[in-house]
C-alpha cells in the first residue's frame, strides 16, 4: 500500500509501505541539492547523494528494507519512492522544459543519459558491469533502480555508458548523467511558464 502527500509547490512527500520495505522520500524540485539519505545499502547512499547534489533537488531518503534476505527490494523500492515524489512534485508538468541530456566523463569512462519527461515511462539501459559487485551491492541492481525511477517518474531515459573500464566509476557515471539531464528537465522553461510541453496539451498515456 503506498501513500503520497504533496507538501507544496514542486515539493512532495512519498510514503511506500510493504512487507518487505518502508520508505519515505521527500523531494524539492526548486532545492539546492541538499541530501539526507539512509537506505542501509553504503553504496546505494553514495549514489543517492550524487543524483541530488548534481540535480539540485533536495532529497531526503529513510528505507528499512528485508536486506537480511539481499538488497533487492530496498534497491527496487527506493527507484520506485524516489520516482514517484518526483511525479508528484512534477504536478501536471507544465512549464517545465521536459528533454534533458547529459555526457558525464569520469576519468577513464564517458556516459550518456537523455531524459524525456513525457509521462510515457521506458528505459533503455546500454550499460555492462564486468565485476559482480561493488562494495556488497550486486552490480545488477544498478539497472533495477533506474528502471524503478523511471518507469515511476513516468519518464522515457536512455542510458548509455559509451566506454568505460572502473565499475565504480561507470555507474557513477550513470547516476551524475541522470541528475544533470533530469536537472535540464525539470527547469521552468521562462517563454512557455504557463503551458504544459506538447502539443496534444497533455503529457502521458496514448495520447
Amino acid at each position: 500500500m503506498d501513500r503520497n502527500e504533496p507538501v507544496g509547490a514542486r515539493s512532495s512527500t512519498v510514503e511506500r509501505k510493504t512487507k518487505e520495505t518502508q520508505i519515505s522520500v521527500t523531494v524539492d524540485l526548486d532545492g539546492t541539492g541538499r541530501y539526507d539519505v539512509s537506505t542501509g545499502i553504503g553504496f546505494l547512499d553514495h549514489m543517492l547523494e550524487q543524483l541530488s547534489r548534481h540535480s539540485l533537488i533536495d532529497l531526503t531518503v529513510r528505507a528499512v528494507g528485508d536486506l537480511h534476505i539481499d538488497f533487492h527490494h530496498t534497491t527496487e523500492d527506493t527507484g520506485i519512492a524516489i520516482g514517484e515524489a518526483v511525479a508528484k512534485a512534477l504536478g501536471d508538468r507544465r512549464g517545465i522544459n521536459r528533454y534533458g541530456h547529459a555526457y558525464i566523463p569520469m576519468d577513464e569512462t564517458l556516459t550518456r543519459a537523455a531524459i524525456d519527461l513525457s509521462n510515457r515511462p521506458y528505459l533503455i539501459w546500454k550499460v555492462q558491469f564486468t565485476r559482480d559487485k561493488l562494495g556488497e551491492m550486486d552490480t545488477e541492481l544498478f539497472k533495477e533502480w533506474f528502471q524503478a525511477f523511471a518507469f515511476a517518474a513516468g519518464a522515457t531515459l536512455h542510458m548509455e555508458n559509451l566506454y568505460g573500464e572502473n565499475n565504480h566509476h561507470i555507474v557513477e557515471s550513470c547516476y551524475k548523467a541522470l541528475a544533470r539531464a533530469l536537472r535540464a528537465a525539470i527547469e521552468i522553461d521562462p517563454r512557455k511558464a504557463d503551458a504544459v510541453p506538447s502539443t496534444k496539451g497533455v503529457l502521458g498515456g496514448s495520447l
